[in-house]
């Protein structure tokens, strides 16, 4: 465990107005994106669209890290280096998805855990040796009748306690991903108690298996309600409930926190991170970790054709600085226009 080389990549990941881009989708999930724009989703197409992220010129100015897929970490860049290779030339930090999927859990209707702990040991061994700096493992906790359950909440805080603690063993950054999930019809005050409790859990497990906190990264969902609640809530009050929960649960020993979108719309995920960084006080950096809210519109511009590339790569910076600027709490709706 190098725990030098643990704090630095920590530090790089959440480093003033940079973000993480999440491009670690499985093959299931990116046919679906690929779908959308009528593209077959093949190794090379996969390997193509990535790859144009990744060269957008000036990107590294907005993007820390990468988080990657098994394929993509071992896939090459148009100029044949290996892509954690060509990020790391970049100074973007090369992560890796590393659990298997959220499965159901056993009685109890409803409700997933995370698998993929078997065998991981020698599995983050290959991928360091690979280059991977950082890793991630998502769980999700859906809000319904009578769940989260707290079987549910605290079978996957000891999932990614025991991830966690084997990352940091191979001198790779744990990023813990606890999302509560968008779907449902439930308020922004049932959201706020659920990933209270979530957060409490999972930390609370983290200390039991030994975890540093020092070189662990959060990557957390945002407190919103439902995208099926009737009540519609504003950019302030979605900034100041997620920032209360992320006190009372998040210790102000860890290097930062990063925020999935989980569907929001890309300037609701962009307008929430600014309001958030624009309050006063906060312990740690607060910055991004976005997929779709960072790739829609260059997948949309990109529609599998060669052409497109300069154009997708156009939208992604875009967004990328936009996002960038709302790390620092500087976002204004009109940059959008003006720098686009």
């Amino acid at each position: 465990m190098d725990k030098a080389l643990l704090s630095k990549t920590a530090a790089a990941m959440v480093a003033r107005g940079k973000g993480v881009l999440a491009v670690d989708e499985s093959r299931g999930t990116c046919e679906k994106r690929f779908q959308s724009i009528n593209v077959e989703c093949t190794e090379e197409s996969r390997r193509a669209y990535r790859g144009l992220l990744f060269a957008t010129p000036g990107a590294e100015q907005f993007v820390s890290g990468v988080i990657l897929f098994d394929e993509t970490l071992r896939q090459k860049a148009d100029d044949g280096t290996l892509f954690p290779a060509y990020l790391a030339k970049k100074g973007i930090l090369p992560g890796i998805k590393v659990d298997k999927g959220a499965m159901d859990l056993a009685l109890r209707p409803g409700e997933k855990v995370t698998e993929g702990l078997d065998g991981l040991r020698p599995r983050l061994a290959e991928y360091f040796k690979l280059g991977a700096r950082f890793a991630k493992w998502r769980a999700v906790i859906t809000i319904g009748d009578a769940i989260p359950s707290h079987a549910c909440i605290y079978a996957n805080a000891h999932a990614l306690a025991r991830y966690a603690a084997l990352c940091q063993e191979a001198s790779i950054v744990p990023m813990i991903e606890p999302e509560v999930l968008l779907d449902g019809s439930h308020t922004i005050e049932r959201c706020e108690e659920v990933t209270e409790a979530t957060l409490r859990a999972t930390y609370a497990a983290m200390a039991a298996h030994n975890v540093s906190v020092e070189q662990l990264i959060l990557k957390t969902s945002m407190v919103v309600s439902g995208k099926d609640c009737p009540r519609r809530t504003g950019v302030e009050e979605v900034a100041e409930r997620t920032v209360r929960v992320l006190k009372r649960t998040v210790p102000a020993a860890q290097p930062g926190v990063v925020f999935l979108s989980g569907g929001q719309t890309d300037l609701d995920a962009t307008a929430h991170l600014s309001a958030m960084n624009a309050m006063k006080g906060l312990p740690w950096p607060l910055t991004f970790s976005y997929s779709r809210a960072l790739q829609n519109p260059a997948l949309k511009a990109w529609s599998g054709k060669a052409a497109n590339v300069a154009a997708a790569q156009k939208a992604f910076h875009h967004r990328a600085h936009m996002n960038g600027l709302a790390a620092q709490g500087k976002w204004k709706p009109e940059l959008e226009r003006q720098l686009a």
